[in-house]
């Protein structure tokens, strides 16, 4: 007896439907609970032996820097510079790789 697309009767498809459904809304919850986490986690850098620090967001937004005074040298502003942005660059990567944590491939299974 021919039941259809596949052999499934009307109800498996209902019900594959419904599953379909179901794990739709779990990767969607499980986007909102990573994108919470990345908001509310707040990750450190350091460059220049501890001379600049920055924290910056799972979600990459930049919360505090600071310089310690000695890494302030009026005739080497260059370095100061490169140190700002070594460090800004490391609490950058920080935040890709949390992301990449909390958000695995969340299609991987289908």
């Amino acid at each position: 007896m021919y039941k259809g697309f596949g052999g499934m009767g009307g109800g498996n498809m209902q019900n594959l439907m419904r599953q379909a459904q179901k794990m739709q809304e779990e990767m969607i919850k499980k986007q909102k609970e990573a994108e919470e986490k990345l908001e509310s986690t707040v990750l450190s850098a350091s460059s220049g032996g501890g001379m600049v620090t920055c924290e910056i967001t799972g979600s990459k937004k930049i919360t505090a820097i600071k310089i310690k005074p000695e890494a302030v040298d009026p005739d080497d502003v260059e370095m100061l510079e490169d140190m700002i942005l070594a460090c800004v660059n490391e609490a950058i990567n920080k935040a890709d790789e949390l992301e990449k944590e909390l958000k695995p491939n969340l299609l991987g299974g289908m």
